[in-house]
């Protein structure tokens, strides 16, 4: 197969890009590859395999068809009260729940009247709702017709997505004696927008703090401490250990989590599951970090983002084992496959660091931020900063239209409780084992070899092309790629020569000659191409390191020994 047709200088360029914006260069190469070169008349159309992206190619059909059963029932609820052509009234509480009893029972052929009827009734059991007040909170809301009230998360939402959050983030065993308060945003990203906004509004944090980042993380998490409104003064916490020669373990060594003993470590990012090695946290990191905060840093923060969470057996939060100074991020989006849908929350337990530190703070500090805040309250010192947080979202000046949309907090709580079920464990355990059945198709094209790890939620992989070289043809074959290309050169030639789109796992801050696979998108027999055409871009490297002159006797003797390539 020839090179890429870019210069090494051309992809230097290309490789300053984040990972996102690098992978639209891929996909219009792959693109223009699909049908062949120029003149190539009648060449087959080649498909174009982008797992470059985390959108799930599955989506939760039953409380989808939940939502839409309750629209025609809240749409007769607003007909009871006023009909005029197309022209309806708000619902009214009273008698709101025997009225869907028997709308239940007059339309039972209707897509999805059974598990909401099942829904609604275990919400009302669980957390022992009035029946009227929550059936008419979800109808009144799926319709839009009202402003978010309260702002931060109606009422009977907040308490069913804390359930959903203590059985899923926090292993059925939320921390005791602490409650926890959620915040409704508009997915994953708005949530770190809003965080890292209102502690530099708050002057929790100022411009040229020190943080860490729990490294390979999530990309934005890298690029929103750089931005010149923060400047952050950036500590990297990195997973750079492995189980044997050349196979990466993706696991953080204590000498890495002692920095964050540091008191001038102010706050932690951390993806858990990790992003992209797709990693929970070890029980012994979390310990260590947790006697950290107790003897070390009692004040440090920690931001942590759980969205892969539910891909892992037992999983844990931070969030459960510190809940005093830990801000958790949860998006709805990958679980669900509702990326569109744009649901996510912030979880701060009531008793935390961030608003001890509110309260500790100096007369001007105070009297500046009782100026910010003065028009929501008569005590403004006195407001959390959750709700801080809702009022920022809004410049404070708009925090009466502030919260997410309604219609948007009923699909979150039909998603919660539909979790609650059977149907929803179910559900489950069936993506679960859709993507680690991804993985294994593109490990066996690949022929590449992977720690086994309980903690493993095989959204995504990392696989490391330089530590590879290094076990399959040594040292001086890693040596080769790293003189003679750059780390971003294989993703240019499986573009071009395959139509394979990844992405850089060094734009992830981890190993810059490692990929990522998003394991989520495309159908499970793509990744079992996607592993042949990596392992076809290594072998071709391994022919050009032969073909230099190099590699030859190397290559020949540890053929005998290791696997071929």
């Amino acid at each position: 197969m020839p090179k890429a047709n870019l210069s090494r200088a051309e992809i230097q360029s290309f490789a300053r890009l984040s990972p996102f914006e690098l992978k639209d260069k891929f996909i219009s190469i792959a693109q223009a590859e699909q049908s062949g070169k120029p003149g190539q008349k009648g060449k087959a159309m080649r498909a174009m395999l982008n797992a470059g992206r985390g959108n799930p190619n599955w989506i939760a059909t039953g409380p989808r068809e939940a939502y839409h059963a309750l629209g025609y029932f809240a749409l007769a609820e607003s007909r009871r009260v006023w009909t005029a052509d197309n022209l309806g009234g708000m619902p009214e509480e009273a008698g709101c729940a025997e009225r869907f009893a028997s709308f239940v029972r007059t339309h039972p052929d209707l897509p999805g009247i059974e598990l909401l009827k099942a829904s609604v009734d275990l919400a009302v059991k669980r957390f022992g709702f009035v029946p009227d007040a929550f059936v008419h909170e979800l109808a009144d809301s799926s319709i839009g017709d009202n402003y978010p009230v309260p702002g931060r998360i109606l009422t009977h939402v907040e308490q069913v997505v804390r359930g959903y959050v203590a059985d899923e983030m926090f292993d059925h065993r939320p921390p005791e004696g602490q409650r926890l308060s959620l915040f409704a945003t508009e997915g994953g990203t708005a949530a770190m927008c809003y965080i890292f906004d209102s502690l530099m509004k708050n002057e929790i944090l100022r411009r040229g703090d020190r943080i860490a980042l729990m490294v390979p993380v999530f990309t934005p998490y890298l690029e929103i401490p750089e931005l010149d409104t923060y400047g952050f003064d950036v500590v990297r916490v990195e997973a750079n250990l492995f189980t044997e020669t050349g196979v990466r373990q993706w696991r953080y060594p204590p000498e890495e989590i002692a920095k964050l003993a540091d008191p001038s470590v102010r706050l932690v990012c951390c993806v858990n599951p990790s992003n992209p090695p797709s990693l929970a946290l070890a029980p012994q990191v979390t310990e260590q970090i947790m006697s950290i905060v107790a003897d070390r840093n009692p004040n440090l923060i920690v931001v942590t983002d759980d969205v892969y969470g539910t891909f892992v057996e037992d999983f844990r939060s931070l969030a459960a084992d510190l809940p005093r100074n830990t801000l958790l991020v949860y998006s709805y989006s990958k679980h669900y496959g509702a990326t569109g849908w744009r649901l996510g929350v912030i979880g701060l337990h009531d008793d935390n660091v961030i608003d001890d530190m509110l309260r500790a703070q100096g007369a001007a500090e105070k009297a500046r931020l009782t100026s910010r805040y003065g028009t929501l309250s008569l005590e403004p010192e006195t407001i959390r900063f959750i709700d801080r947080l809702v009022a920022d979202s809004r410049q404070v000046a708009l925090n009466h239209t502030a919260g997410l949309s309604l219609p948007q907090q009923v699909m979150m709580t039909l998603f919660s409780l539909f979790d609650m079920l059977d149907e929803g464990q179910a559900y489950k355990a069936r993506i679960r084992s859709i993507v680690r059945q991804r993985l294994e198709l593109l490990l066996e094209g690949a022929h590449m070899k992977i720690s086994e790890d309980p903690k493993r939620a095989s959204y995504y992989i990392e696989l490391d092309l330089l530590a590879e070289a290094e076990r399959t043809l040594g040292k001086e074959f890693a040596d080769y790629l790293e003189q003679n290309y750059e780390p971003v050169d294989p993703l240019f030639r499986l573009a071009e020569q395959t139509s394979v789109v990844l992405l850089n796992g060094g734009g992830f801050d981890g190993p810059e000659w490692s990929v990522r696979v998003s394991l989520a998108n495309l159908d499970d027999l793509d990744y079992l191409k996607i592993g042949h055409q990596l392992r076809a871009v290594f072998d071709e490297y391994a022919q050009e390191w032969r073909g230099s002159g190099a590699g030859a006797v190397q290559g020949l003797s540890r053929n005998s020994r290791r696997d071929s390539p």
